[in-house]
């Protein structure tokens, strides 16, 4: 049956259909004209004085530590800790359980097939196949967070908070945090700067690596120099770059660490290639109390500072003396405050981290002076770190540590760690590894 329209009817909603087309033009243009975003986060992550073929067996103190996200229950669930977007899993074979040496977390968002599967073709140098496969979040898809608080448990003792380089506890150290009080009143001691939140706000949108169809990870030998090329469904044919050692991953810190817990600890490294600031962070626990102690100069606490910064800011923040320069090698943990005044030592892990360069690729290349309206075909950005930890108290000076050294692991001192102590462990563990 034909439907027929009046010759009034079709005066009425000629004026609508034209004005339906052109409050549509707007979307269509933005949907034709977003770039297809890839975010690429490369981390290098090693136990000091550690061969690389043992470091899984300290994975799930690495994982909490360096922010390696929500590991273990037998679902997938995916999410980003720490400037990290990564498939969460139940084993050592996801990098959910602990962040393996290296890591390359990709987040691809196409706007003209969201959230659809697309494949990165990668240069033989990598040794990861001819291509990684970018799938989206499973239906589990759970951003950090989505779970109700627990319940903040009863703790005693205190929060001891030491900084800066050097043999000596400095004069109004430390800044005591009574761990019984209320926690607002933590604040005004624990306040510091933070790494601005930058990562991919992974969803269903978007397309991922690694995933349920691929969990391989970069070997030491790994190089991403080379040519990338982002294939699927609406992606661009010409979303085809070139990667060269500045967006490569980061060589391990190799950290020496030497002195007993009692004295003042001395650690030294080797300059990282291409790092651009350091930072050192340690937490320990003597008797009831825990003790944190940070590089900064300035007196921040430096709780959430182990994330991916650009060059500008980490800049700004070597100026303000929260960070270390580049071209700093040494940095000497205060004596015996990781002790008892009875000189009994407790336990005490050190984490250090060093800032990469960050890239940002597109096509057309960005033109100097780009007006407000300019709009690229597509975007990539990358971002690099690394970081390692170590356990104080145990002499390293023999080992260049990092993934690289083939040296034996060292012997624990004979005081064996005491760990974190009991509830304000639970409290303290989730902020330190922010």
């Amino acid at each position: 049956m034909k439907h027929r329209f009046s010759k009034h009817a079709v005066q009425v909603l000629q004026p609508l259909a034209a004005a339906a087309t052109l409050a549509l033009a707007p979307v269509v243009a933005q949907a034709q004209t977003a770039p297809t975003q890839l975010w690429v986060d490369l981390s290098t992550s090693t136990m000091t004085g550690m061969p690389e073929m043992l470091q899984g067996g300290v994975g799930g103190m690495i994982g909490g530590l360096f922010g390696g996200g929500r590991g273990g229950g037998g679902s997938q669930t995916y999410g980003h800790a720490s400037g990290r977007f990564i498939q969460q899993g139940s084993g050592p074979s996801l990098t959910g359980a602990f962040p393996p040496n290296r890591v390359i977390d990709l987040a691809l968002y196409n706007p003209r097939k969201p959230g659809t599967e697309a494949v990165l073709a990668i240069p033989p140098t990598m040794g990861m196949g001819e291509q990684l496969p970018l799938v989206p979040p499973s239906p589990s898809f759970k951003e950090p967070g989505d779970s109700a608080p627990g319940e903040v448990p009863e703790v005693k003792g205190r929060l001891l908070v030491y900084w800066g380089c050097g043999d000596k506890v400095r004069p109004g150290q430390p800044k005591v945090i009574n761990l019984a009080s209320n926690p607002a009143q933590w604040a005004p001691v624990l306040a510091g700067r933070h790494a601005p939140e930058r990562a991919a706000k992974v969803g269903a949108q978007h397309a991922l690596y690694p995933n349920e169809k691929n969990t391989v990870n970069p070997k030491a030998d790994t190089s991403l120099v080379g040519e990338h090329q982002v294939r699927g469904e609406g992606v661009p044919g010409s979303m085809r770059f070139q990667l060269a050692e500045r967006q490569d991953l980061m060589s391990a810190i190799r950290l020496q660490s030497q002195g007993q817990l009692t004295e003042s600890i001395q650690l030294s490294w080797l300059t990282v290639p291409r790092a651009h600031a350091y930072h050192l962070h340690a937490m320990g626990a003597v008797g009831q109390d825990m003790v944190l102690w940070s590089s900064a100069d300035n007196g921040d606490a430096g709780l959430g500072l182990f994330d991916y910064l650009t060059e500008s800011t980490s800049a700004k923040w070597v100026k303000d003396k929260v960070l270390l320069s580049p071209g700093t090698t040494e940095c000497a943990v205060p004596q015996g405050i990781f002790a008892s005044p009875g000189g009994e030592a407790g336990g005490a892990m050190l984490r250090m981290i060093a800032y990469g360069p960050e890239s940002h690729l597109s096509h057309p290349a960005r033109p100097a002076n780009a007006p407000k309206s300019w709009q690229p075909e597509w975007t990539v950005r990358v971002r690099t770190k690394s970081q390692t930890m170590a356990m104080l108290g145990v002499d390293m000076g023999g080992m260049a540590g990092g993934s690289e050294s083939n040296s034996a692991p060292a012997e624990a001192p004979e005081e064996k760690p005491s760990g974190l102590p009991g509830a304000a462990g639970s409290i303290l563990r989730g902020i330190f590894g922010r």
